[in-house]
């Protein structure tokens, strides 16, 4: 059953936003990203969540922040699912934990390692953290076709932003040492905070997921500077996140279902 008032974190109501979902972190993202759609329209703020919809080949599209971490994360996608949204793709930012993986590429995981305590309420440990493949393609084929540096290594989801990028400053460093090198030898080629918990969510309540990133360093070079992230090469990302979606929605459109 849909909600009859605004959803209680997003403000959001059922008749206000399209079923088809792009879930930045960041509140600055949102509107670089729902600029790309047409008829973009302010929806809802409250706390870190932020919405804005607009239309692609027609059809509602939303574009709500998370807010960093997969609590915030779950709650935005607990209350769109609730307002009948079906697809949620993730567009934003992560780090390189392997040479494969350069500032300004365009990263599309295939799987997510779970570094963090989220998932774990939704799934058992045993139960991998995977996009839905028919996403996962759509991503891939978009960019393949925009010409700019991908891979689709596996990420790596944390909890902590600071055991990832000052773990030696940390009392269980011997620990995080040993996991940060497990993954870079097993083909983690970046990380960043929501991957896991928003494929596993996905699986939990019937939502088709993706993640598309644009990552922020280079392998082993991260400086905390603010002139190191990428803002010039953020559009990449977008850009195919858009592609990926409008692809989708079209694919959607001939099969009749979903929309």
């Amino acid at each position: 059953m849909k909600p009859e008032v605004p959803m209680i974190h997003l403000g959001l109501k059922p008749e206000e936003i399209g079923k088809y979902a792009f879930l930045p972190g960041c509140v600055e993202r949102v509107e670089k990203i729902a600029s790309y759609l047409d008829n973009p329209r302010f929806v809802a703020r409250h706390r870190e969540f932020y919405t804005f919809t607009g239309k692609l080949e027609g059809v509602p599209v939303t574009v709500t922040s998370t807010g960093i971490g997969g609590p915030s994360t779950s709650i935005a996608m607990e209350e769109l699912k609730a307002c009948g949204v079906h697809t949620m793709v993730r567009i934003g930012s992560c780090a390189s934990t392997s040479p494969l993986s350069k500032i300004g590429d365009v990263c599309i995981p295939k799987g997510a390692i779970r570094m963090e305590g989220t998932g774990n309420q939704y799934l058992p440990l045993e139960f991998p953290a995977v996009p839905s493949f028919p996403l996962f393609k759509a991503f891939r084929q978009a960019a393949v076709a925009s010409g700019f540096p991908f891979n689709t290594g596996l990420t790596v989801t944390k909890d902590s932003f600071y055991t990832e990028v000052s773990p030696e400053t940390k009392p269980i460093y011997p620990l995080l040492k040993y996991q940060w090198e497990a993954y870079l030898k097993g083909g983690a080629t970046n990380t960043s905070m929501e991957c896991a918990p928003i494929f596993l969510i996905g699986a939990s309540l019937d939502i088709r997921t993706a993640s598309v990133m644009i990552c922020a360093t280079n392998f082993e070079a991260y400086s905390n500077d603010d002139k190191d992230y990428p803002r010039d090469w953020e559009h990449r990302a977008i850009e195919v996140g858009i592609e990926g979606m409008r692809s989708l929605i079209r694919q959607d459109l001939e099969k009749g279902g979903l929309i």
